[in-house]
């Protein structure tokens, strides 16, 4: 499956880098996430707002898992999670989900005076 179609009516936030935030905004785009996807197009990331925890079910690839403070900060930062795996990060708002190896980049895009998206 490509992302094309799915992503579509998601909103999109404009990162530092050409980076681009897709937000999973609605019941529907939170459930299905990235989950049977073949790939994430190259500086793309998905953000889920008020979200503790994430599972890798049903992933194609492994996933880079960015939590967020209230504020937009970085709260740690998940490199290389494999399929069927779950994480938490009680400290965290908000979570950030992108390919492998996308993650530092996208943490320097969110560095204070970066233009941080708020993680409502």
């Amino acid at each position: 499956m490509t992302p094309d179609g799915r992503f579509a009516q998601l909103e999109r936030r404009a990162l530092p880098g050409g980076l681009t935030l897709l937000v999973a905004g609605d019941r529907r785009s939170r459930r299905r996430g990235l989950a049977h996807l073949d790939e994430l197009p190259a500086g793309h990331a998905l953000l889920f707002e008020r979200c503790r925890s994430v599972h890798t079910l049903g992933m194609r690839f492994a996933l880079d898992l960015l939590w967020l403070a209230r504020d937009g900060s970085l709260v740690r930062l998940d490199e290389d999670v494999g399929r069927r795996r779950l994480r938490t990060c009680l400290r965290a708002h908000a979570v950030i989900e992108t390919a492998v190896g996308e993650g530092e980049r996208l943490a320097a895009a969110l560095r204070p005076g970066a233009n941080a998206p708020s993680a409502r």
